[in-house]
């Protein structure tokens, strides 16, 4: 398929002035998470090259249809976008968890409705943010939170499942925050659903990679 980001090659150079926004959920917008010390939009916003700006429409409770209004509010000058969505999608689902059921088939057929409904909601999504022809980026629901349980863990690779396929049909790279926010340190105190500084240091890394190196021109789903 032809890439979506056709003719915006210099978007690509790290000296050319861009400006990077940030959509999504608290995995982004997390300042009030970590008081007293810097959110992921200000950590961005130190390590751009100069020149380059940062602005935040990831809001803290939001799903993945919701990207969809934040998306309207897109800087006219917003040269790569960076989507971190679907770990409240999941939560606002994990009432199945507790469901009764009869067999191990009946529980999969809960979970197959769920993650239909999912896949549907975050293709559309993923489908308007590729309509505005920015680079983008999105990220993976990450799993190292402390206390999750295994059963939870294992629901959640589902959602991520469900990233990294409509990722690949896309052919946009895939920050996979499972691999990046593996310690208890990279999660709030306050909320241990939330990244911490260290943690959000730990995401900046990665979006700064994805942003600079990634060759957007090439449909290549690659992992960062």
């Amino acid at each position: 398929m032809p890439s979506p980001f056709t003719n915006l090659d210099s978007t690509m150079n790290p000296q050319h002035p861009n400006h990077v926004v940030l959509l999504g959920d608290s995995i982004l917008d997390n300042a009030q998470y970590v008081p007293g010390e810097p959110p992921v939009i200000q950590q961005l916003k130190q390590q751009l090259p100069e020149g380059w700006k940062a602005s935040l429409l990831a809001v803290d409770g939001n799903v993945t249809s919701d990207v969809v209004q934040q998306l309207q509010q897109l800087p006219t000058n917003a040269s790569h976008l960076v989507i971190s969505v679907g770990g409240n999608d999941a939560l606002t689902r994990s009432f199945i968890l507790n469901q009764p059921v009869k067999s191990v088939g009946e529980a999969m057929a809960y979970f197959a409705t769920v993650i239909a409904d999912f896949q549907a909601s975050y293709r559309q999504m993923l489908k308007t943010a590729l309509s505005y022809k920015k680079p983008t980026c999105v990220c993976t629901i990450y799993d190292a939170i402390p206390n999750l349980s295994s059963i939870e863990k294992t629901a959640l690779s589902l959602f991520n499942d469900v990233i990294l396929r409509e990722a690949i049909v896309a052919g946009i790279p895939v920050i996979d925050l499972r691999a990046i926010c593996t310690e208890a340190e990279d999660y709030s105190q306050i909320s241990p659903i939330e990244p911490s500084a260290r943690g959000g240091q730990k995401i900046v890394q990665k979006i700064m990679s994805a942003i600079t190196q990634h060759g957007f021109d090439n449909t290549k789903c690659i992992i960062y």
